[in-house]
């Protein structure tokens, strides 16, 4: 019997193996001869296991770490990344709603938009290559007119990365508009669209009221967070206050783009929600009648140096007409002043930035003198036979108090002394005098509280005054000095440290045309959707009544109207209307220099308008305020 052996595990013939190693022997190298190998070996390999282990590992390792990052990739960041592709093909863009119109009381458009082009770029769209982006900024440059750093400028200091499209010229010429469409069209990132910008109608006779747009800035972004950087908004004036109502809310459009950012189709679309119309009390007439006359004034004068107008229907608190010159154009700022112009504004000596009719502080004069009449009435310090004897001035002590008239005006009453002026009946009145007791400065001042003097009456327009009450404890708090009887005596007449704004003169003027109703003054009547549709009315409200007893303010009523028929006022006895009111001269400095004030109401039966006017440095106020007033009011009632 033949032994068998086995090849790769298969029994076979021992001839028959041997054959077969003899075969093979020449291709493997550890294979033995045949006549020396024992029969029971096997064919070895020459792979190392330990070598294919570690290799394994690597391998292992190495798809361990891929699948690892894959899954980061596509599950951890999944939606960021998908987001931040799809920002490469759609973009959601911003469109801009038009602002809120402002009219006047009859109507007509103050402050309405026009047409625009506006040139953007987007960050993430510029060409990467400086090459590329410095042949756009050089068209560009050349385009706009421009210094080709300014651009660069702007290109640097945007965030790279960023698909908000950032403003980089605005207020750009048709024709220019033109040259930059064809071309954007070439260049990536880059973008020529129409857009509105504010036009205000009437120059610059209602620019302090309502005030002026600019761009939005960084700490203005913090306030008002849903605004886009390239927004414009309120900056001063009605522009400022109603912000929220005029400025609309925008709506937006999901569009699709090219690899260079320009947009392909509209993919779905929000319409924008217009801003709310302002209606205003202000009567275009006496505005623009107050204003010429201002204007005519202040620039025929080598000494005036401003004026300023307020009228204010004394039945509600409405402001009738809100007047100050020299003053600015809302259409600049709105375009763009450069910094040159700007600081020619602001430091300008006439000062055309200060809204003199409710930032303007000055001493009131005698106008202060109903306030005073008032005061000593309710206190029960005077009757209305009460009389003084001016022969002149008062003296006290050392010191002496002139009257304005030399030799003095004789016996004077409340009436008289109104009408007159008498400075000697308002020494007596306001620090005592003979048998007068006097309301010393504590009640003067209480008194003058109750008119809203020392504090603002809170109308619709920012930077209002508040004006300034001298007292005791400022006096010697301010100036390490007491307060003297002599102090009183000054204030009483409306001198001294004294400061009264137009607005507040005009403010208590018309409560007393009215019988004693203190109304906060303001300047929209109502609120309108672009629809028309009323949406809100607006009233300035009360602020204090019944704070004088009635009979008190006849009294000084009848007084002011004698102002008119045998005072100082008497140049408005030739109106086809009546009108009562009170001039005044107030000095100040120590060059003998004084403001005119001439304040007034009328009709004098049913009053509807009371109005002031002041002159800086003009003289006495029935020369130069009370003719302004005379003819503003000629010219309203005859249009009325």
């Amino acid at each position: 019997m033949k032994t068998k052996n086995n090849i790769f595990g298969l029994e076979c013939d021992p001839a028959i193996r041997h054959n077969y190693i003899d075969r093979i022997s020449p291709w493997v190298d550890d294979v033995p001869s045949p006549k020396g190998m024992p029969e029971s070996s096997y064919i070895s390999s020459n792979l190392d296991t330990k070598k294919i282990r570690y290799f394994i590992l690597f391998a292992f390792l190495i798809l361990t770490a891929l699948f690892g990052r894959i899954f980061y990739l596509q599950i951890m960041q999944g939606n960021e990344y998908r987001i931040a592709a799809e920002e490469n093909r759609v973009r959601i863009k911003e469109i801009k709603a038009p602002r809120g119109l402002i009219y006047d009381r009859d109507g007509h458009v103050l402050a309405h938009n026009i047409a625009n082009f506006s040139l953007f770029f987007t960050p993430a769209d510029l060409p990467d290559q400086a090459i590329e982006k410095n042949t756009i900024i050089k068209e560009l440059a050349s385009i706009l007119s421009i210094q080709e750093q300014e651009i660069a400028n702007v290109f640097n200091q945007a965030p790279p990365h960023s698909f908000q499209q950032i403003l980089l010229a605005d207020h750009v010429p048709y024709e220019k508009a033109l040259q930059l469409q064809i071309a954007a069209a070439n260049f990536s990132g880059i973008s020529i669209e129409a857009t509105t910008f504010r036009e205000y109608t009437v120059g610059s006779f209602f620019s302090p009221i309502l005030g002026y747009m600019g761009k939005i800035t960084e700490d203005e972004v913090k306030k008002y967070p849903h605004y886009a950087l390239d927004d414009y908004l309120g900056k001063s004036g009605i522009e400022l206050t109603y912000e929220k109502f005029l400025h609309g809310e925008s709506g937006k459009k999901e569009i699709e783009v090219d690899s260079r950012g320009k947009e392909n189709k509209i993919i779905s679309e929000q319409a924008p929600i217009n801003g709310n119309n302002l209606y205003l009390t202000v009567d275009p007439l006496l505005q623009n009648t107050l204003a010429s006359l201002l204007k005519k004034t202040v620039t025929s004068s080598k000494t005036i140096t401003g004026a300023a107008a307020v009228a204010i229907d004394p039945r509600n608190g409405e402001v009738l007409a809100l007047v100050t010159t020299p003053t600015y154009d809302s259409n600049a700022f709105t375009k763009g002043l450069s910094q040159e112009e700007y600081d020619q504004l602001l430091n300008d000596n006439r000062k055309p930035l200060i809204n003199r009719a409710v930032s303007g502080e000055y001493p009131s004069g005698s106008t202060i003198k109903p306030l005073l009449a008032l005061a000593a009435l309710q206190e029960g310090i005077i009757t209305p036979t009460t009389t003084v004897v001016s022969s002149g001035g008062i003296r006290v002590g050392q010191w002496f108090f002139p009257d304005w008239k030399s030799g003095g005006h004789g016996v004077t009453n409340v009436t008289k002394a109104l009408a007159e002026s008498v400075n000697t009946f308002f020494y007596a009145i306001g620090g005592g005098y003979e048998k007068i007791e006097g309301l010393g400065i504590d009640r003067i001042k209480r008194y003058l509280e109750l008119f809203n003097l020392n504090a603002p009456l809170g109308i619709d327009i920012p930077s209002e005054a508040s004006g300034f009450l001298p007292s005791k404890a400022w006096k010697e708090d301010t100036k390490n000095e007491k307060w003297y009887i002599g102090d009183t005596y000054h204030l009483s007449i409306g001198q001294g440290d004294l400061l009264v704004t137009p607005l507040q003169v005009t403010s208590y003027m018309a409560t007393i045309a009215n019988g004693g109703t203190l109304y906060k003054p303001h300047l929209v009547a109502k609120m309108t959707n672009s629809s028309g549709t009323t949406l809100q009315t607006f009233a300035g409200g009360i602020i204090r009544d019944s704070f004088i007893d009635a009979a008190h303010i006849k009294i000084v009523r009848n007084a002011l109207r004698e102002v008119v028929i045998s005072g100082s006022g008497r140049v408005m006895a030739d109106l086809p209307f009546t009108v009562a009111g009170k001039t005044g001269t107030a000095q100040f400095g120590n060059e003998g220099k004084s403001h005119a004030w001439f304040t007034c109401f009328a009709p004098f039966e049913n009053p509807e308008i009371a109005l002031t006017v002041l002159i800086e440095q003009g003289g006495e106020g029935n020369v130069t305020a009370l003719p302004i007033a005379h003819e503003a009011l000629r010219t309203w009632f005859s249009e009325k």
